[in-house]
């Protein structure tokens, strides 16, 4: 048991120091390079006007904590549904947020106003809320786990095409702001919004970890949390809007970011060799976290000064693990609920 919470140690201790180099990486590099001394006299110094302060940390800020609170959130959504290709993007919960928020979006600034940060975060948990209560529908009548996740694609294809219509019959001054948002990026983010998605963020995950007890033993099965004395009912829907609200903040601010919420939930069981909620829950923040910040890394300077799409950096790294999960399972075929 010793060894085991060693090993926990150190891999936490692997984690935060690659977090901590990533972030100082990230302000340093881009299409204006900076010295340490630079940087240090930055931050002694904070002004809203400089490149580091104003536009780099926030958006580093961002990218950490919106990564980390996606990959949580694709950890409670596995666990929901017992299966490890389950996330937000998949299940076509990001879809219906950015559904709802480009048109909260359209119809607003087709008005003439801008749309504050908690108008953005209600309507991507709306959107994500009714994407979640088609996918709970679908899945009363669908018993396999492969044909339920095959309609949350189908259910993110559907939103993502309204979408589009949305976005194509958008005033032409809108659908600029429009694009940019809903091809994801962690860019023009303000100190503002860190506050609010600090607040959002935070505030979800100190309720999820105080469920780490519950969610233990429904990985177990629901017979055996019962007998622990779990309610079952009340229990998923904690999870489903605790996983709602985090992917809905990360679609608010940073538009949909495809594949984190599956990709670093299994890097980090691979590397704690455990599922144990206690220590998935802060690892899968810390891994979710720094994969964001090496995939907007490469976003910023890949092709610097032009900024990629996140989710195109994100989908070049975690869609060939979402492959091995598919393929790696019983020789492909995914696990099926009785």
């Amino acid at each position: 048991m010793k060894k085991v919470w060693i090993r926990y140690c150190a891999c936490f201790a692997l984690l935060a120091a690659l977090l901590v180099v990533l972030l100082v990486w990230n302000v340093r590099a881009g299409s204006v390079d900076f010295t340490w001394g630079e940087i240090i006299a930055a931050l002694l110094h904070p002004t809203g006007e400089g490149i580091i302060w104003g536009i780099r940390l926030p958006r580093v800020l961002a990218a950490a904590i919106l990564g980390g609170a996606l990959s949580v959130s694709g950890f409670l959504l596995q666990t929901f549904f017992a299966n490890p290709i389950a996330g937000p993007f998949v299940l076509g919960i990001s879809s219906g947020a950015k559904l709802t928020v480009s048109l909260v979006m359209v119809f607003l600034l087709g008005r003439g106003a801008t749309a504050g940060s908690l108008t953005l975060i209600a309507a991507a948990f709306a959107g994500s809320m009714l994407s979640m209560g088609f996918i709970l529908l679908l899945s009363r009548r669908v018993k396999r786990m492969s044909m339920l996740v095959i309609s949350g694609v189908m259910i993110g294809y559907i939103c993502s095409a309204i979408t589009d219509f949305v976005v194509t019959f958008a005033d032409d001054s809108n659908i600029v702001n429009l694009h940019n948002w809903s091809l994801g990026s962690f860019s023009g983010t303000s100190w503002d919004n860190i506050r609010i998605i600090s607040l959002v963020v935070f505030v979800s995950l100190a309720f999820t970890f105080l469920l780490s007890k519950p969610i233990g033993a429904y990985q177990m099965g629901e017979v055996y949390a019962r007998n622990m004395g779990v309610n079952i009912r009340r229990f998923r829907v904690e999870l489903i809007l605790l996983s709602s609200v985090l992917s809905a903040c990360v679609t608010a601010f940073a538009g949909p970011i495809s594949f984190v919420g599956i990709a670093a939930p299994h890097l980090i069981k691979g590397l704690f060799r455990t599922a144990r909620p206690i220590v998935m829950i802060p690892a899968c923040f810390l891994g979710g976290a720094a994969f964001c910040l090496g995939c907007d890394l490469i976003a910023r300077t890949a092709f610097a000064p032009t900024d990629m799409s996140i989710s195109s950096v994100t989908a070049v790294f975690g869609a060939p693990i979402v492959i091995y999960l598919m393929v790696s399972r019983k020789g492909g075929r995914m696990k099926e609920e009785s």
